[in-house]
């Protein structure tokens, strides 16, 4: 088996004719009539005891010529890419030009294009940086606060708004209890909006051990029509009252909570860490917007299987994150009411903008000589390890070097764009101010 010739018709196709061995095909059509033969009924022979002569005369001469070419393809296919030098980047169509004199067959298949990325040095973007905020800087400390609060008991007082409401209830309308309305040693937070409108209200004042009617009105536009407008009334008990119990912003609690001894001390990381924060989003955004410059200069002639190919692999990607989780892609389909085609149109517009700018920097990591060396390697070896919490050996005995090469160039290219875009540095603009009737 041999390649005969190469074509490229146009710059994301090529075409192989592959010569197929005359001998190996002989004996593949030996063996395809072995494998038939049993199968087919032929006058005046038992089944399966037909010689293959009179099997060709009855059925043609090419009977079985198809089996025979599908036995051999795939390692000629295989073969002929490794000498022609060429990577799919989708299924091939195959052809059988001749069978007579010489065995050959055209494999015809996307490939890579030819990739062209106009202008990708001196791009210009702005960064802009916003500062932290002291609003900011005083919600991540409450939210760190509300993690560290301890629950206590309330005995001494009726509940009241920000309480926590330990109840039983079950509702009724028009005199007969409705599916979904009741529950046991439920946890309500009082002011929280978590139930019907006036609820939580009817709860406020009343001791541990009281048993109510709280009468509410669901709304007009309520998701059960049944209900809609509707007045219920719920048989409630109060059986306990808890509050979360927020700790002194102090010295003591900012010993408790991080490596400072004062608070002053932790309320200035914290606003460090912030203002890191949005540095760091700030050069995403830079990132992002270099990589819309970068598909806006990009000129190939992309074919469909790319597209196609990174829709299915973020699928799959997709489904590996819910089984992580304990769903699977089909539970979740059957959950939300959508099918694959939908999903795969929601992912398209990803897929694409990932294809165009991966193609993008790859000719760039070319056209600049960017290489990886072996240091590189390794670190990409240690981020994986850092990303999954593995051990670095476990991560080299699934993926080999050569497995990484392509990830290091590409990561490097997206840094030499960047090291050669002119970036300013501009200050957030402010928001425009609500009018007191749009307010």
């Amino acid at each position: 088996m041999s390649l005969k010739s190469k074509n490229k018709p146009t710059g994301n196709r090529v075409e192989l004719e592959i010569a197929i061995d005359r001998a190996a095909f002989e004996k593949a059509v030996a063996d395809a009539y072995r494998k038939n033969v049993v199968k087919m009924n032929i006058p005046g022979f038992r089944k399966g005891k037909a010689p293959r002569a009179i099997v060709e005369k009855m059925y043609g001469k090419g009977v079985f010529y198809d089996d025979a070419i599908n036995a051999l393809l795939p390692d000629a296919y295989e073969a002929a890419l490794e000498e022609a030098e060429e990577t799919p980047v989708g299924r091939p169509e195959f052809e059988v030009l001749s069978v007579e004199e010489e065995v050959v067959v055209k494999a015809s298949f996307p490939v890579k294009p030819e990739v062209t990325v106009r202008d990708y040095k001196g791009i210009p973007v702005d960064r802009t940086v916003s500062p932290a905020t002291e609003e900011e800087v005083n919600a991540e400390i409450e939210r760190v606060r509300n993690r560290n609060s301890r629950t206590v008991d309330i005995t001494d007082r009726p509940a009241q708004n920000g309480d926590i409401a330990v109840i039983d209830y079950e509702g009724f309308a028009d005199g007969k209890a409705f599916e979904g309305g009741k529950g046991e040693k439920y946890n309500l937070t009082l002011g929280s909006g978590q139930f019907i409108p006036g609820f939580e209200e009817q709860i406020v004042g009343h001791n541990p051990g009281d048993a109510f009617d709280v009468t509410v009105t669901f709304p007009a536009d309520y998701h059960a029509s049944d209900l809609a407008g509707k007045e219920a009334v719920f048989k409630t008990v109060l059986h306990e009252i808890k509050f979360n119990e927020l700790p002194a912003l102090d010295d003591d609690f900012a010993k408790d909570v991080s490596e400072f001894n004062t608070f002053d001390e932790y309320k200035a990381d914290v606003l460090a860490k912030i203002a890191e924060r949005h540095e760091k989003e700030a050069d995403a955004d830079v990132e992002e917007k270099l990589i819309e410059a970068l598909i806006e200069r990009l000129e190939a002639d992309i074919p469909e299987a790319m597209f196609e190919n990174e829709t299915e692999q973020q699928l799959r990607d997709y489904d590996n994150r819910l089984r992580a989780q304990g769903l699977d892609l089909g539970t979740y389909l059957k959950y939300t009411g959508m099918d694959l085609d939908k999903m795969r149109e929601q992912f398209r517009p990803r897929a694409e903008k990932q294809v165009k700018t991966r193609l993008a920097l790859e000719k760039i990591a070319e056209l600049e000589g960017l290489q990886a060396e072996e240091a590189d390697i390794e670190a990409e070896y240690q981020k994986i390890a850092d990303m999954y919490g593995l051990e670095i050996e476990k991560v080299k005995e699934q993926l080999t070097p050569d497995m990484l090469t392509e990830d290091v160039k590409v990561g490097k290219a997206v840094d030499f764009v960047k090291a050669n875009a002119v970036i300013t540095d501009k200050a957030p603009e402010e928001a425009p101010k609500e009018t007191k009737e749009e307010k």
